[in-house]
């Protein structure tokens, strides 16, 4: 009797034998589609100036304790703790952004807003101005309009993203906000560029 020749079945790209995305795979994924972070480049002189502020505070106070005799292990411990506090409090949020999304990052918590999927943007003047942008998801970053002025690849970022956000409908308030950062992100543009060019 002839022995009948079976073929192994064919496996298709999409079916359930087929292998699973690697790691290598979803990170490539992940980056054609978000795009590379782009960092507040101005962050690191901030916090640098934080630590140095905190290290002359405990410094001096060592030094009280020491010219008074008071200086001890424990003192020692409390100022050190009061010089920490006060590095936190200097040390701005780190800030950092790629297509669609903003994070900020602070010394206890990490925010994100989606930046394609805003419904608010508001500018809060005062001592210290702040700017809030809020996602349709419940998602909030404060922060400091000077670090978009200072980083115009960061701006550039948010105003996509608001653009997107408004073109989608979502976007309901913010143009006056968006507008006056825009303003002084050209304003600074050009002013380097006279600067640069010896025109100042």
């Amino acid at each position: 009797m002839a022995r009948r020749m079976t073929r192994p079945a064919r496996r298709t790209p999409g079916g359930p034998d087929a292998p699973g995305p690697t790691e290598h795979d979803r990170w490539t994924h992940d980056r054609s589609t978000h795009g590379p972070w782009t960092h507040d480049r101005t962050w690191a002189g901030d916090a640098r100036s934080a630590a140095g502020c905190a290290a002359l505070l405990f410094g001096l106070l060592l030094v009280l304790d020491a010219a008074t005799g008071r200086l001890d292990a424990r003192g020692a411990l409390l100022w050190l703790g009061l010089g920490a506090l006060l590095f936190a409090v200097l040390t701005p949020p780190r800030v950092r952004a790629r297509p669609g999304v903003l994070v900020s990052r602070g010394p206890l918590r990490r925010r994100t807003v989606r930046l394609d999927d805003l419904v608010a943007v508001r500018r809060s003047d005062g001592i210290a101005p702040r700017l809030v942008l809020r996602d349709s998801s419940g998602g909030q970053v404060v922060l400091d309009p000077d670090v978009l002025v200072a980083n115009p690849p960061l701006w550039r970022l948010v105003e996509d993203g608001a653009r997107a956000s408004a073109e989608r409908g979502s976007l309901l308030c913010g143009a006056t906000a968006l507008r006056r950062i825009a303003e002084r992100v050209e304003h600074d543009t050009a002013e380097g560029v006279f600067k640069a060019s010896g025109l100042q």
